[in-house]
């Protein structure tokens, strides 16, 4: 047994000991259950504190989609806590100032890419790591907020073996233990943030498993598909994929609205419990009423579809249903605010038909404006004060540079621009808070004029 192996066997048997010291810390009685739901209510915060991944401002962004178009008469606010090229540590060093200060409910925590130093699995890599985070961890709970932990997201190894990321491709042995090794290291890291989680009773999402189990399930048509372009960060389609996996593993509210319309005794009734139903009038081969639904649809910026719909984030996480039996058997034309968005025959009416993937719909219009609004919020605010944070810390990273005259000059503009991009973001938010509110539509069934 050579060297390595040894060093390896002993460096796993002590890892293990260690967690298990760790795990046991807290006596039984003591635990407490895993969160399970982000339940954001009027004027709660949510920050997502991250590297790159998070400071390239998508996953975020959708999220965020989700909660402005599900809950619109609640004002939430939201905090993208992401610097690129983060680590742990990197993110202790900021917390006060840019993540405490923001009195959040709920912080996520997305950290790792960076941490493992893209090559194979290092002992004293991964405790740094540890300390560092179980540093922020508690940092967190001492804010009085609660962390939902991200294991980190896909490294896809084989978009690396074609096309190295910039920082390896000059180094063949790292780009060999980066392509053959990385994906496993992070999955170690993600399992890490998994059982702290379940030990200390916080968050958890997993992103590698259903990014990585979506990416094979593609190369089975297209061996090319790849949702990590660069090896390291996900494309738009990557992060809708992401927004859906935090979303759904925190027990996200599935359904927009539901609509059941039923013909008895020669009179219509029209019943929902996702909003309100008014102006009910029909006979056997027509109806009208009017409906204002509580929530919109979760729709995102086009360049996001593709991830989109293969989470089916639509139908599991956005539905809008309609039933409407008792009608005449024949084809029938549906309209929404007087926009033509469909024709069905009477048994699929009756069935039940999904309405949240129709882009003819004035719901989906209004909420697909409302996701382009907060695009350009994210563009126009959100990255730039992101980029802001991080010209901060690459400039004044060497010890004393803190203590400078040159540091405080620079923190004079700084807090100018922060101040600025913070005030440019919330008349953005008060935007977002006005065009989100569901309208009164009319619907009507009618025989199909084809």
């Amino acid at each position: 047994m050579n060297n390595r192996v040894v060093r390896q066997l002993v460096a796993s048997l002590v890892l293990g000991a260690s967690l298990l010291v760790g795990l046991s810390a807290t006596p039984a009685e003591d635990a407490k259950p895993p969160v399970r739901v982000i339940d954001l209510q009027d004027g709660d915060t949510l920050v997502f504190l991250g590297d790159s991944i998070t400071h390239q401002c998508l996953y975020t962004q959708y999220v965020e989609d989700y909660f402005y178009t599900r809950f619109p008469n609640r004002r939430i606010h939201f905090y993208n806590a992401g610097v690129s090229g983060d680590k742990a540590g990197d993110a202790l060093a900021r917390f006060k100032e840019d993540v405490e200060a923001q009195k959040a409910k709920y912080i996520t925590v997305l950290l790792g890419m960076n941490d493992g130093t893209y090559q194979h699995f290092d002992r004293e890599i991964f405790d740094r790591y540890e300390s560092d985070m179980t540093a922020v961890i508690e940092k967190i709970a001492d804010a009085g907020a609660t962390a939902v932990l991200m294991g980190p997201s896909m490294y896809d190894a084989r978009v690396s073996l074609t096309k190295p990321p910039r920082w390896i491709a000059q180094n063949p042995e790292q780009a060999k233990q980066v392509t053959g090794y990385y994906s496993a290291v992070l999955a170690f890291y993600g399992a890490w943030c998994r059982d702290q989680a379940t030990h200390r009773g916080l968050g958890y999402v997993d992103l590698q498993g259903p990014m990585e189990q979506l990416t094979r399930a593609a190369r089975g048509a297209d061996p090319t598909f790849t949702m990590v372009p660069d090896a390291v960060h996900p494309d738009a389609n990557g992060q809708a994929v992401m927004a859906f996996s935090l979303l759904e593993q925190m027990q996200a509210t599935r359904q927009v609205s539901a609509v059941t319309a039923r013909r008895i005794n020669g009179k219509w009734r029209v019943t929902s419990g996702t909003g309100k139903v008014s102006e009910i009038d029909g006979d056997d081969q027509r109806l009208r009423f009017s409906f204002r639904a509580n929530a919109l649809p979760w729709v995102l910026p086009p360049e996001a579809a593709q991830g989109f719909a293969m989470t089916k984030a639509g139908h599991k996480l956005s539905n809008e249903r309609l039933v409407v039996s008792g009608l005449e058997p024949g084809r029938y034309d549906l309209t929404i605010g007087g926009v033509k968005v469909g024709t069905y025959p009477h048994t699929q009416l009756a069935a039940k038909i999904e309405l949240q993937a129709n882009q003819a719909t004035p719901q989906y219009q209004q909420a697909l404006a409302v996701a382009q609004l907060n695009k350009e919020r994210n563009d126009k605010a959100i990255h730039p004060l992101r980029n802001t944070w991080a010209q901060l810390r690459n400039k004044f990273t060497r010890p004393g540079k803190l203590d400078s005259d040159e540091y405080r000059e620079y923190r004079v503009t700084f807090d100018k621009d922060v101040a600025a991009l913070n005030q440019l973001a919330a008349e953005y938010e008060t935007k977002l808070y006005a065009a989100n509110q569901p309208q009164n539509l009319q619907y009507e069934i009618a025989p199909a004029q084809e």
